[in-house]
Parts: structure tokens; sequence; C-alpha cells
């Protein structure tokens, strides 16, 4: 299951390098994974420091973190 959160969350980076940010809707939608498994690949993410979640106007989005 590791490996598959690991390769989902890679999935994730390429969509919001490719499409700035996304909802999780649109995840789901562009990478055609199951919503379960982007959740874990987006926590994944977010302690890592390669994504900011947040709920903006329109429900919850996620982005890239700006390179240091």
């Amino acid at each position: 299951m590791i490996t598959e959160i690991g390769i989902a969350a890679g999935d994730i980076w390429h969509y919001l390098d490719h499409n700035g940010s996304a909802t999780l809707d649109q995840l789901v939608r562009g990478i055609g994974k199951p919503r379960e498994l982007l959740l874990m690949s987006l926590g994944w993410l977010a302690r890592e420091g390669h994504v900011i979640l947040g709920n903006g106007d329109t429900g919850f989005r996620s982005s890239l973190t700006k390179p240091r």
C-alpha cells in the first residue's frame, strides 16, 4: 500500500505542476485513482512540505509549495 500511496503522490505532484491548484474532485477526475488513495497521498505530500492544503471559496484546494 505504501508503494501505491507514493505513486499516487507523484501523480498528484505532476498534476499540480501542470495545472496549478486543484480541488480534490478535480484530482480524482484528472488522475483517475480512488479518492481515499489520493487523500492519503495528499497527506504524505503535505507532511513532506510539498503541497499547501487550504479551504478556498470554492472548497478544499491543494497546490504545490514554492521552491526555496
